[in-house]
């Protein structure tokens, strides 16, 4: 039986038998071919969305929807090539820090006065939720999560390093100076790295040092729009990571994929990777094939003053032009993704749902209990409608540091003029 969301367009539609309207659907996550319709079981990302997008498809009446092939990588080049080519899915994914990008030009449509007619109910978004879907007093998507960096850990050579404490969680650095002390005893008694993480294609070791940033009080650029990217703490950050490169105790080169099978394999003891990773590492673990057999998911560590992880939101949009039975059907989507925030969050994400986030399904959710403190740690840049550019130009220049030997002062500088030259456009 399909759920009954039909506004009256829609339902007029369904009641004359005319064919189902179709919605185009723009998402990341990765692929997954064998998802099915079962919200409940599905595991990771990339099976987990598309369970409920399928489910979405099976029991929303009169709608069929089309889910649209996109990589992560060039995603939003895709979605900024549709709208120029005057064809945006009728439904998409975003992160909080592209609302100012989109919204700023027109192209996502404000939707707060449609919320209710679907059955959305704001008031129970937490107050964060609800800030990262407006924009200049409007609300231009449906939250579906809050995502951070944790510190996913391989207790086995932990342990074996001496990492453990009495209670069984991992012991983790207070300082750069403990991190070397740590990854030291891990190599020794292992043999292994202590730390891997994707410093060679995505933007993870800039969010790392954002992060370490961040733990100093800093930021890469001001509410008034003035870069500030070569200081002292971007320099600490920075030395922070790279002092484990010189030390053989992480490896620069690794992409993310090869990060991620090395945290498998058991060649590195600590990760540095997503709250989207903890159900997916959690099978993972439970696998006898997998190296990786006790796993732990931790909050980042503060090493220098203050707390701070690189934190984001995904939220689904549709474009400003969508009229009519296309965008009441569209709607409908939204308002069963936001219906199944507890499936989404079986990811390791965060719930944006107080009623989600209060009940025991969600509290029960494996290693739920370990990060507890990333939400009030949670970190990003203030707004800005040039956020994907300066994040290349940051990854552009600290790959440059830790792949070919770039002076730290020199990258800083060049990456501090042409933020500069962003935000001044």
């Amino acid at each position: 039986m399909k759920h009954v969301l039909l506004t009256a367009a829609a339902a007029a539609t369904f009641a004359t038998g005319a064919a189902a309207q179709e919605v185009t659907l723009g998402r990341f996550f990765g692929a997954c071919e064998d998802a099915g319709t079962d919200t409940t079981t599905s595991v990771g990302e990339p099976c987990i969305i598309q369970s409920i997008i399928n489910a979405a498809d099976a029991e929303l009446d009169g709608i069929d929807i089309n889910t649209l092939p996109t990589d992560w990588g060039n995603y939003y080049d895709q979605i900024k090539a549709a709208f120029a080519g005057g064809t945006p899915p009728d439904v998409f994914v975003m992160h909080r820090h592209r609302i100012p990008e989109f919204a700023g030009i027109g192209a996502l449509s404000e939707i707060s006065d449609d919320l209710a007619s679907v059955g959305i109910d704001s008031s129970d978004w937490s107050e964060n939720a609800l800030e990262a879907v407006s924009y200049e007093g409007g609300i231009y998507g449906v939250p579906m999560d809050f995502h951070a960096n944790l510190w996913h850990v391989n207790m086995d050579l932990m342990d074996e390093a001496g990492l453990v404490d009495d209670n069984g969680a991992p012991i983790l650095p207070s300082s750069p100076e403990e991190l070397m002390d740590h990854a030291r005893m891990v190599e020794e008694a292992t043999g292994q790295d202590y730390l891997a993480a994707d410093f060679a294609q995505f933007p993870i070791g800039v969010r790392l040092v954002l992060a370490l940033m961040w733990q100093q009080d800093a930021n890469i650029f001001t509410e008034e729009g003035t870069a500030t990217i070569n200081t002292e703490e971007a320099a600490n950050a920075v030395t922070a990571i790279t002092q484990l490169f010189e030390a053989g105790y992480a490896n620069p080169q690794l992409n993310y994929a090869d990060s991620q099978q090395a945290f498998l394999n058991g060649e590195a003891a600590v990760l540095v990777n997503g709250t989207w990773v903890v159900d997916f590492y959690d099978a993972q673990a439970a696998d006898p094939d997998v190296a990786l057999s006790n796993y732990y998911a931790a909050d980042f560590p503060t090493l220098f003053d203050t707390g701070a992880t690189w934190a984001d939101s995904h939220m689904w949009a549709i474009p400003s032009t969508l009229e009519g039975e296309t965008r009441d059907a569209a709607l409908q989507v939204l308002a069963f993704i936001n219906d199944h925030n507890i499936d989404w969050a079986r990811t390791g994400h965060m719930a944006v749902r107080n009623s989600v986030v209060e009940s025991a399904a969600y509290t029960s959710l494996p290693h739920r209990d370990e990060y507890s403190g990333t939400a009030a740690i949670a970190r990003d840049t203030p707004p800005s409608e040039r956020y994907g550019a300066i994040q290349d130009v940051l990854n552009r220049e600290l790959q440059a540091i830790w792949l070919t030997d770039k002076p730290v002062e020199d990258a800083l500088a060049d990456a501090e003029l042409e933020v500069q030259d962003l935000l001044d456009r």
